[in-house]
């Protein structure tokens, strides 16, 4: 069994700063692309940040200037950085990874974490 697992959700005042972190549970996983999704009440998941393997990245308008996402390919770990947060950052946060190898071994579908919850207060 192969998990994604998130650490770093919490509370912040606007305007404030908080880091994500989203590691896979073994040594021997690969993506070659990873990212950050997420999910406020009512509303449908949607893209926050991706990153491939080679380095190149895509954000969402929303989050553009404010976001940062890495990568670190020996610890098998994706952060987000997150700048300047605002009230309708609100949101749980999802780990994504997809074009799976374990092991050299490619796996069909998407991987996610478990979610981490974000709120951001007035």
């Amino acid at each position: 069994q192969v998990q994604l697992v998130e650490a770093g959700g919490g509370l912040v005042q606007a305007g404030g700063s908080l880091t994500l972190s989203c590691a896979a549970s073994t040594s021997f996983f690969s993506a070659n692309v990873m990212g950050w999704y997420r999910q406020a009440p009512g509303k449908q998941r949607e893209l926050v940040a991706t990153m491939s393997s080679r380095g190149s990245t895509n954000y969402a308008d929303s989050v553009k200037g404010r976001f940062t996402i890495s990568r670190d390919n020996a610890k098998n770990t994706v952060y987000l950085h997150m700048n300047s947060l605002k009230p309708e950052d609100t949101a749980v946060y999802y780990c994504n990874a997809d074009g799976v190898s374990i092991a050299t071994i490619p796996v069909m579908g998407n991987f996610w974490g478990q979610g981490t919850q974000v709120t951001v207060s007035t």
